[in-house]
């Protein structure tokens, strides 16, 4: 299982006060991280303006995941206890991912296969073209 850095530069957007990307290590296209430019721990932490960036980013790279990407569920996550920092992952769910089941338990099995399945030149192909595709969509975000 590779646990290095797949995708350094598949950024979709950076904002006055957030980076959005693909997740840097697992290949699944759509598989998006928004993380603040400072560290903090926790969303509690976030100004009134970071707050008010923070749910209209995750609102529009969120309708362009379904509208751009076809992408018509997804997890998010944000782990407090992180040694990273505060981040908000948003989890795409395939139909290849059904085989794991729906729960919260299915995510980690679903990283592992794709790490140890889908790394290859097919799959990173698609994750720098769902990224094109999101940088695209965002050019208009404010």
């Amino acid at each position: 299982m590779t646990d290095e850095i797949l995708f350094p530069n598949e950024k979709i957007i950076i904002t006055e006060f957030f980076d959005a990307h693909q997740d840097w290590k697992v290949p699944i296209p759509g598989f998006y991280i928004i993380e603040p430019l400072r560290k903090i721990r926790s969303v509690a932490e976030l100004n009134d303006d970071e707050a008010v960036e923070f749910v209209n980013l995750i609102r529009k790279v969120r309708s362009g995941m379904k509208d751009i990407l076809g992408i018509e569920d997804v997890y998010l996550f944000q782990d407090e206890a992180s040694r990273h920092g505060f981040h908000l992952w948003i989890f795409p769910r395939y139909q290849w991912m059904e085989q794991f089941g729906r729960k919260i338990e299915s995510v980690r099995p679903i990283i592992n296969y794709a790490k140890e399945n889908m790394a290859n030149e097919e799959t990173f192909q698609q994750v720098k073209e769902s990224a094109a595709k999101m940088r695209d969509y965002m050019k208009n975000f404010k």
